[in-house]
């Protein structure tokens, strides 16, 4: 099985800064999406950041494309990159590793 990343966004900045961003990163998250990269993505519960789950070639390729994420080049929040490798899945992720 390949790795597969958890990247997860804390806010550093107010809601509304964040807010007024996302037009910008969901634009940036479609990208990603259809580059094969990102596989989910969503909010944190409660709203403090957000996590992206992606699949790329490498560790050094995925921290390219995360520095081009809105998120970052405003500096509205922070990355942390959880790689793993899945040694067990579901049936319906067979063709995604």
């Amino acid at each position: 099985m390949s790795t597969v990343y958890i990247v997860i966004l804390t806010y550093i900045k107010p809601l509304e800064e964040v807010d007024a961003a996302i037009p910008a990163h969901v634009e940036w998250l479609k990208k990603g999406y259809a580059e094969g990269i990102f596989l989910a993505s969503g909010r944190r519960i409660p709203r403090n950041g957000g996590v992206i789950l992606a699949k790329c070639e490498s560790l050094t390729s995925l921290e390219e494309c995360l520095r081009e994420d809105p998120f970052q080049t405003l500096k509205l929040a922070t990355v942390e990159i959880i790689p793993f490798e899945p040694s067990m899945k579901t049936e319906l992720l067979e063709n995604v590793f």
